[in-house]
């Protein structure tokens, strides 16, 4: 049981001084109006608390990390109620050696009369059935309100930090899918010993140290986003040559935009995969991205292999069975995470053009 007190975490020390604060102050008023004064009702209420802080702190920090965490919810139940009568028979015996004298000083003195009698047998007393259920209900509401409340928070943080690894695995499935394509384009120029392979080798470089060190942030300005993205294009435009026709028109003040890093980027890989990869003649790539009050369209189009040309029926069937491919499923789960309702990812396939628009208000991002 100490070994755990040593582990308790001081920045849940306030929240508990609030709730416990908070729960002094709300008994005092339910129980002041029946009493002398409220002064009077504050001093009972103080007298009972350090019970209830025993019952709840023996649950939370003991029983909950021994039995709940390790799944022994047999144990967990038993040592609840075992602890939670120890709690009503301290709580009935507070009652009967310190409470009701008090209180029964405090009635004469005000000369009201007191209907129960302080007199009787102790064991009388300690085994009248009324006031042992009075004793459980008391002793057990506010523990069982703040329970509930950290059952709450437990569950909350368990929620994030399960969200916070889906989108670490997510961002691993990036990085990996983005450098085998990119590298896949060095290597054609390789082959090719093209005087503009440094060069390349250099602005890869650039690109992964953003990707390695700077996307480790939970957002980044739109800015480096949209740099990354235009570095990307010109990795693929040498590669492709006078083979693609690609625009790319940007709208509006991106400087003081944040954005979840490598939202944009899976959108234009995927046109470069499933349309200019795969398309033996000329290949066209539109690219638009407006801005207005953090509210963000981006749309990215492109042709789609033509079916009658030689060599590009078995590609294009092979393309619509995987149309939602690693890099659209990922930005559709890491929408639903950060911009769970701030967000509209739509994808059309037409006979000679994929398109994919996304529209997201940067603004409700959740903070995770």
């Amino acid at each position: 049981m100490f070994s755990s007190l040593r582990h308790f975490q001081w920045k849940q020390a306030l929240p508990d001084s609030i709730f416990w604060v908070t729960a002094t102050l709300i008994l005092t008023l339910f129980y002041g109006p029946g009493l002398p004064d409220y002064w009077f009702g504050f001093t009972l209420v103080l007298l009972v608390m350090p019970i209830n802080i025993f019952y709840y702190y023996v649950v939370v920090k003991y029983l909950l990390p021994r039995f709940l965490y390790k799944r022994k919810y047999t144990w967990l139940t038993l040592s609840i109620l075992c602890t939670g009568l120890i709690a009503a028979l301290l709580f009935r015996l507070n009652e009967i050696l310190l409470l009701y004298p008090l209180i029964s000083k405090a009635y004469t003195k005000a000369g009201w009369s007191l209907s129960y009698n302080i007199h009787d047998p102790f064991i009388r007393q300690l085994t009248d059935p009324i006031h042992i259920v009075n004793a459980i209900e008391q002793s057990n509401i506010i523990v069982w309100i703040g329970l509930g409340i950290t059952f709450f928070r437990m569950w909350f943080e368990r929620r994030q930090a399960a969200m916070e690894a889906e989108l670490n695995l997510l961002k691993a499935q990036v990085h990996p899918h983005f450098l085998f394509n990119t590298l896949n384009n060095l290597y054609s120029l390789t082959l090719q010993n093209s005087p503009q392979a440094p060069s390349v080798v250099l602005q890869l470089s650039e690109m992964l140290r953003y990707m390695l060190y700077e996307c480790n942030s939970a957002s980044i300005p739109l800015t480096k986003e949209v740099r990354i993205v235009e570095s990307y294009i010109e990795l693929e435009k040498i590669r492709y040559k006078e083979r693609l026709d690609l625009n790319f028109n940007c709208k509006g003040d991106l400087s003081s935009s944040q954005i979840a890093p490598l939202l944009l980027l899976p959108l234009v890989e995927n046109a470069f995969k499933h349309g200019a990869s795969r398309e033996l003649t000329q290949a066209w790539i539109n690219i638009d991205l407006y801005l207005k009050t953090d509210k963000l369209k981006f749309k990215v189009s492109n042709s789609i292999p033509d079916k009658d040309l030689p060599g590009n029926e078995e590609l294009n069937e092979r393309a619509s069975e995987k149309t939602d491919g690693i890099g659209l499923s990922n930005i559709k789960k890491r929408l639903e995470i950060l911009y769970p309702s701030a967000h509209r990812l739509r994808v059309f396939r037409e006979e000679d053009m994929f398109l994919a628009i996304l529209e997201v208000d940067l603004n409700k991002r959740v903070e995770m």
